[in-house]
């Protein structure tokens, strides 16, 4: 079955995944907001979407827990 997500959320995804895949660890948030030039508040809710609608995986309370749950054939080119 082919995941379905906007693509914004696809490049978020796409940018967690090959962040990990670069520095062997999960990006923090404000990796993120650097990358994408946007607001702690807007990766922060980015976050809990991806979750919520289960693209990711995380463990609350520990750092650099993101993992993509996506398979990488699914995941667009990042920009």
């Amino acid at each position: 079955m082919k995941s379905t997500f906007t693509a914004r959320q696809g490049q978020y995804l796409a940018f967690i995944f090959h962040y990990g895949k670069v520095n062997r660890r999960s990006p923090a948030e404000a990796d993120i907001q650097t990358y994408f030039g946007v607001s702690a508040p807007t990766v922060h809710q980015m976050i809990l979407a991806l979750e919520a609608a289960g693209h990711i995986e995380r463990t609350v309370g520990v750092a650099r827990s993101v993992r993509v749950l996506v398979p990488l054939p699914e995941l667009p080119p990042l920009e």
